[in-house]
């Protein structure tokens, strides 16, 4: 009897467990805004920076477009969709004067290094301590996903720069990816693929490896629209290369122009079948950069301070609406990565991969 009744307390607490990893979620859209400071997202424009004909070409206009002595009132202008929907509808962490602490791992703090933490689970910074385009080794998680029942050929990346093949290791699992100034293929391309074709090559940017975020996200809604992916990747990068520019002005409205294409993905999941109330937007930027407007804004290094002081925010059905989170917490980037998975019902495999993050699945 006593072993009957030890089998039944072992059964209910699977049966349990069982139920406490029943998400909701069907479908991923993960999201990253290269080198976006978490001073922006939280407080909107620089005071320093809007007004300095060093960082802007027509600050008088910027002011104007971007000022308020009131910092909400600053962060909803700069970002409206984060501060009226995510903000009541999901969760914003990485406030750090409220004690919300989100953090990268490595210590390289610059973009490939910090792409291997959040995309492998963990910090890499012996092999992965450069940008250039060897492959990554890691294995990530969504590659793991491509393996999983029902996610094959159900995924797609679109990045800005041209080192996520690199990243991602493309060659390796094979995983559907646009990035850089790589064009739409297939036979059965939309009438807003092909104008992009060809637009990329007449349109230019300022930059030879970031193509305009305008490619990268068109491409990406075209793939949502017609293909329904199940997790869906998206790397916006001229915030970071923006800054790296020292034109304040455009990273400002880089950011601006960034959350409206956001609002676009939302609005059209939440007016889908296959994505209304079954899909998690996940979004962050993949590392930060220094704080003073003068000597290093725009650089980011293990040499600048305060470069690995990042932002996190969610929101899907499984996300708890806590808006922007006040209170005293720890989150990693290398976290990401099995939270995803765990949030679409499976267990990721790397043992040294970060934990979930609790407040994102509602524990």
């Amino acid at each position: 009897m006593k072993n009957i009744y030890l089998a039944g307390l072992v059964f209910f607490a699977l049966i349990l467990e069982s139920a406490a990893q029943n998400f909701k979620t069907e479908n991923l859209i993960f999201i990253t805004l290269d080198g976006l400071r978490w001073q922006e997202v939280f407080y909107g424009a620089d005071s320093l920076l809007v007004v300095d004909t060093k960082y802007a070409q027509d600050p008088e206009k910027l002011t104007a477009t971007f000022w308020n002595n009131d910092p909400k009132v600053r962060r909803e202008t700069l970002m409206p969709f984060f501060w009226n929907v995510i903000a009541k509808e999901g969760q914003l962490h990485g406030n750090r004067k409220h004690g919300s602490k989100v953090n990268d791992k490595n210590r390289m703090v610059f973009s490939k290094p910090c792409y291997n933490e959040i995309f492998a689970g963990y910090p890499d910074d012996e092999r992965i301590n450069s940008n250039n385009k060897e492959n990554n080794p890691n294995p990530n998680f969504l590659e793991f996903l491509q393996k999983q029942k029902g996610f094959e050929n159900r995924m797609a990346a679109f990045a800005s720069w041209d080192v996520f093949p690199a990243i991602l290791n493309r060659d390796r699992n094979g995983l559907k990816l646009n990035a850089g100034f790589e064009k739409a293929k297939g036979t059965d391309l939309t009438e807003i693929e092909t104008f992009l074709n060809r637009a990329q090559d007449e349109i230019r940017g300022p930059w030879d490896g970031v193509r305009l975020d305008f490619f990268t996200h068109h491409y990406a809604m075209e793939e949502l629209k017609k293909r329904k992916p199940k997790v869906l990747y998206i790397g916006y990068g001229e915030t970071d290369d923006y800054s790296h520019d020292d034109r304040y002005d455009q990273y400002l409205l880089s950011a601006r122009q960034t959350d409206a294409y956001i609002r676009e993905i939302w609005d059209f999941v939440q007016n889908d079948p296959q994505y209304k109330d079954k899909t998690t937007l996940v979004l962050m930027t993949d590392h930060g950069r220094g704080v003073y407007p003068k000597v290093n804004w725009k650089s980011h290094s293990i040499n600048t301070p305060n470069s690995d002081e990042i932002w996190i925010a969610a929101i899907g059905p499984d996300t708890p609406a806590l808006g922007e989170v006040k209170t005293e917490g720890q989150i990693y980037a290398m976290q990401v990565a099995r939270t995803m998975v765990e949030l679409l019902g499976f267990q990721y495999p790397v043992e040294k991969a970060g934990e979930v993050i609790p407040l994102i699945i509602g524990k």
